[in-house]
C-alpha cells in the first residue's frame, strides 16, 4: 500500500501559476507510474496528467495540455504538477494517485490503488 500526501493548493487568480506536490511512501517509488486527477463540485473525477515510473512518458488531459506539466523526482519520492495560466474552470480538488500494479501508470480511477487526501485549488476570475 502506498501513502500519498499532497500539498501546494490554494486560492489564485486567473492567469496565475501554482505547483502541487505529492510525497509518496510505502512502496519503491520508482516502480510505479503516478497520476494527478481532479474533481470539481458536481462533476466526476477526471485525469489531469500522468507520468510513467521512469519519468520518460507523460500524458495530459485535453483541457490542460500546454498549461500543466507533470514531473517526478524519484530520489525524493515526489511527483509534481506545475500549473500555469490557470483558469476558473481549473477549480477543483486535486488528488495524486498511485496504481494497483507495479510499473503501471493509472489513467482512470479504476486503475488507482491509492489516493492522496486531496488539495483544493480555487481560481478566481
Amino acid at each position: 500500500q502506498v501513502q500519498l500526501v499532497e500539498s501546494g493548493g490554494g486560492l489564485v487568480q486567473a492567469g496565475d501559476s501554482l505547483r502541487l506536490s505529492c510525497a509518496a511512501s510505502g512502496r519503491t517509488f520508482s516502480s510505479y507510474g503516478m497520476g494527478w486527477f481532479r474533481q470539481a463540485p458536481g462533476k466526476e473525477r477526471e485525469v489531469v496528467a500522468t507520468i510513467s515510473w521512469s519519468g520518460g512518458s507523460a500524458y495530459y488531459g485535453d483541457s490542460v495540455k500546454g498549461r500543466f506539466t507533470i514531473s517526478r523526482d524519484n530520489a525524493k519520492n515526489t511527483v509534481y504538477l506545475q500549473m500555469s495560466n490557470l483558469k476558473p474552470e481549473d477549480t477543483a480538488v486535486y488528488y495524486c494517485a498511485a496504481p494497483l500494479r507495479t510499473y503501471f501508470t493509472p489513467r482512470i480511477a479504476a486503475d488507482v490503488g491509492s489516493w492522496g487526501q486531496g488539495t483544493q485549488v480555487t481560481v478566481s476570475s
